[in-house]
């Protein structure tokens, strides 16, 4: 049988610090939020392995350092809400949810949405809501403190940035596989300012890949 205790320990002190993921309150929660019980039950002994996990329809759960990352790169404050783009197994959802104030996470796989749900559920945490949509279908007249879209870009869609408050942030990554950015956006009061925050390489949001050139 498998420590997951100590298992969660050693991905935070050998996967997660190396990787410059020093905020305290993220290290917290890290260390306390069971990655196991997020975990498609076929993958579970691999929860804290540094790798992307499979998930149904082609999808995949990020690698700890990459979630990690996006945490701190967020540094959410308690009384500060988020839309999370891309649910997956509910591991960065339960996270975020922990750090800020509320969440709303859309999945546009509505079995993917229904697990994550129910792990959620599971965890006691009630300040989370899943909905199953298309992020470019979706509608909302409410705008949030911080977005974090969990798949990558070819470029940042303008519209995910109306879903930003004045002052707000959002983490996404953008470019060409296999080269991406991850950035932070900041929706600042003269338009729209980006930070660079490392390489990576990550699946497409769907609808968001590369339109194909035409080649003679």
């Amino acid at each position: 049988m498998i420590d997951f205790a100590k298992a969660r320990e050693l991905m935070v002190e050998q996967q997660v610090r190396p990787w410059n993921v020093l905020d305290a309150r993220v290290l917290d929660v890290l260390t306390a939020m069971p990655r196991e019980e997020f975990v498609p039950a076929e993958h579970r002994n691999l929860a804290y392995t540094d790798t992307n996990l499979p998930l149904a329809h082609g999808e995949a759960m990020l690698k700890p350092v990459i979630q990690s990352r996006i945490l701190q790169a967020l540094l959410l404050q308690a009384g500060e809400d988020v839309l999370e783009i891309g649910t997956g197994t509910g591991y960065l959802t339960a996270c975020l949810s922990r750090l800020g104030r509320d969440v709303v996470s859309l999945e546009r796989h509505a079995d993917l949405a229904d697990a994550a749900r129910a792990r959620l559920i599971a965890q006691g945490l009630a300040n989370i809501e899943v909905v199953a949509a298309d992020a470019f279908a979706w509608q909302t007249e409410r705008r949030f403190d911080t977005v974090c879209v969990t798949a990558a870009v070819d470029s940042i869609p303008s519209a995910f940035l109306k879903w930003l408050k004045p002052g707000g942030r959002m983490f996404i990554v953008r470019g060409r596989s296999p080269a991406m950015e991850a950035v932070l956006l900041h929706n600042d009061v003269n338009g729209p300012r980006i930070e660079s925050l490392f390489e990576t390489d990550l699946p497409y949001l769907a609808g968001a890949a590369p339109v194909p050139a035409f080649e003679f």
